[in-house]
């Protein structure tokens, strides 16, 4: 009790001797509250993870953590519509706020003004979703369909207007003028897969009325985080199912999302997919100027073979006429009669050869044809002789 009325009265004379302000607790805070606003930024970028997320009331609440401290945040109803990402619990995120301060019950808090996820979310998220969809077979790159070689109607999904879609439209009149171009504008970034999901599906009902043969789904630069709406699992899934030919061109070169991985065939970015469509008409140009110079060439070489074919043809036609056909035959016949008469017993009998006939005229080449007193008939090249056989004897 002394020492409570010692203290109480060295107090009392510290406060004459300082002349110190006096503060209600209303005073106190609104003071503070004061002082925060004039001497700390009316916006900032904060950077940190998400920890237990709700919504009460139509506000989303939360923890922001860097893992050493923490700080509460809100994001109010008015402003939690026009977010377009809202985090869940251990995302990474950076945001954009300004501090707010209860004076009534002097507490403070960070006013969420925009949230995104920062690059170590983006590259989770993208991770994991992959991962599902290689294990189904979703990813597979034996049933990605061939982008035909010259199509009538390419559709291009992507946002309207943008300098992606103007680089397009201007890429595709340089290359191939006589495809026809449907855009289907789609928003390209935040909470919008089920937007893009709509879009395809509609694609596919009306697809084969319109006659397209290609889609493309297209998203100019930034940052790889604006890009992970194209890592949403049922985004994909779409994509993959899709009945034609899809083409992603989707952000930078280095930019890969899942998306890419699904689609038909992944370009680097927006113009490199509507190069990938459409073929080159300068390429055409000189294609059809070598099929033409080819197809010179066949016709000429054509013609030379069935010139020199008429030619033999009139060589036949000429060995075929009447007094040609009687010349050959007649050589024929000149060649028959001089092989009958070198081959005629005649020759035979002027070489000294003889002709031994029975009295029947019969030939005999054996001495078994003949008897001993048997007359035979010998002939010779001049006349023939009769003979009577006295005796026979045979060849040993």
């Amino acid at each position: 009790m002394g020492c409570s009325v010692f203290t109480g009265a060295w107090l009392i004379g510290a406060l004459k001797a300082e002349s110190l302000p006096t503060y209600s607790i209303r005073e106190l805070n609104n003071a503070i509250g004061n002082l925060l606003e004039r001497g700390f930024a009316p916006r900032f970028l904060l950077t940190g993870s998400v920890s237990k997320p709700q919504l009460k009331k139509g506000h989303l609440w939360l923890t922001l953590t860097d893992g050493e401290a923490n700080i509460n945040a809100v994001v109010w109803s008015s402003q939690l519509s026009q977010i377009r990402y809202q985090p869940s619990d251990g995302d990474g995120v950076l945001v954009v706020g300004k501090l707010n301060f209860w004076n009534a019950r002097a507490t403070l808090s960070v006013n969420i003004l925009d949230i995104r996820p920062n690059l170590s979310t983006v590259l989770k998220k993208f991770e994991i979703v992959k991962n599902i969809l290689i294990k189904e077979g979703v990813i597979n790159n034996k049933q990605k369909k061939i982008l035909p070689s010259h199509p009538q109607c390419i559709a291009i999904l992507t946002s309207k207007p943008s300098s992606a879609l103007a680089d397009m439209l201007i890429t595709a009149k340089e290359r191939w003028p006589l495809t026809r171009l449907i855009i289907i504008p789609i928003p390209v970034q935040g909470n919008v897969a089920s937007q893009i999901q709509e879009a395809l599906k509609t694609l596919c009902d009306q697809y084969q009325k319109l006659k397209i043969e290609i889609a493309i789904i297209a998203r100019g630069g930034g940052n790889r985080e604006d890009l992970m709406v194209f890592d949403d699992e049922n985004l994909c899934r779409e994509i993959a199912r899709f009945p034609i030919p899809l083409i992603c061109g989707l952000g930078h070169e280095d930019d890969i999302t899942v998306a890419d991985l699904v689609a038909d065939y992944r370009a680097a970015t927006p113009t490199a997919a509507i190069v990938a469509a459409l073929p080159n008409k300068e390429s055409a140009k000189v294609e059809l100027l070598q099929k033409h110079q080819r197809l010179n060439d066949y016709l000429d070489w054509f013609l030379q073979k069935q010139l020199h074919s008429l030619k033999i043809r009139i060589r036949e036609l000429k060995k075929l006429t009447p007094l040609v056909l009687l010349k050959n035959k007649k050589t024929d016949l000149m060649k028959r009669k001089q092989i009958i008469q070198a081959l005629s017993p005649d020759q035979w009998l002027r070489r000294g050869f003889l002709i031994v006939r029975n009295e029947l005229n019969q030939s005999i080449t054996s001495i078994k044809d003949v008897h001993i007193e048997e007359t035979v008939n010998i002939q010779l090249k001049d006349g023939i002789i009769k003979s009577k056989i006295k005796s026979i004897h045979q060849r040993r």
